[in-house]
């Protein structure tokens, strides 16, 4: 099976081909680019291109579906969906805290990534299990409610997580690929709808309403 993978809840863009039966991995992570909408096709079109493959030639999509920000999520989760829809494939969204602790091989782990606004998105894991999140707070107020072996988190927030265990490794992983993969269940023929992990609401906001000028006569 070959599956077209996407993230866009991190400032990173993640695009890879896996192909699941011979277990290869074709794949372009663009570090800190915040230009997932102008990079994200070229950018997948250069993958199936460096693998030899066209559009036509996958089975699967797998989105990630954050938790991250609306403008981030909403790039990766509508291509995904268009290139699905197209191709009469399915599409499968997974939470992207799941893909980088795929990566911690079972370990008890809190994943953490940057929320901005001077907060985290973080879930924690036990034995390679998602047991509590996904949640935005600030990086003080997070507690994972077990012993962590290992913290994924950004360098620059590592220090602000309090309630965790100094003893434990600190790594700072993004989603991959091959992870994103590995956390959908592509047996499912008909994955449900794609369902962004937000957790909370966007900065716009619709304007308020003007209050109605008295120079402008009622009518009947």
């Amino acid at each position: 099976m070959l599956v077209l993978a996407i993230d866009t809840s991190t400032p990173d863009l993640v695009t890879g081909l896996v192909d699941t039966a011979a277990g290869t991995v074709t794949e372009q992570i663009l570090p800190d680019t915040r230009r997932h909408n102008e990079l994200l096709t070229p950018t997948v079109q250069q993958v199936l291109a460096q693998a030899g493959t066209t559009f036509a030639d996958l089975d699967a999509v797998v989105v990630g579906c954050g938790p991250g920000p609306f403008t981030g999520l909403r790039v990766g989760m509508a291509s995904g969906a268009a290139f699905g829809d197209a191709l009469g494939i399915p599409v499968h969204g997974v939470c992207s805290l799941d893909a980088i602790a795929h990566q911690l091989a079972g370990r008890d782990a809190l994943v953490a990534t940057d929320a901005r606004r001077r907060e985290v998105y973080w879930a924690s894991y036990q034995a390679g299990q998602r047991v509590a999140g996904p949640n935005v707070q600030a990086p003080a107020n997070v507690t994972p409610g077990h012993p962590v072996e290992v913290v994924s988190v950004p360098a620059h927030l590592a220090e602000q997580l309090t309630a965790v265990d100094g003893n434990a490794e600190q790594v700072d992983l993004a989603p991959t690929a091959a992870a994103l993969v590995a956390v959908a269940d592509l047996d499912n023929p008909a994955p449900a709808p794609l369902e962004p992990l937000y957790l909370r609401r966007p900065d716009a906001k619709e304007p308020a309403p003007r209050p109605k000028s008295p120079a402008i006569p009622e009518v009947q």
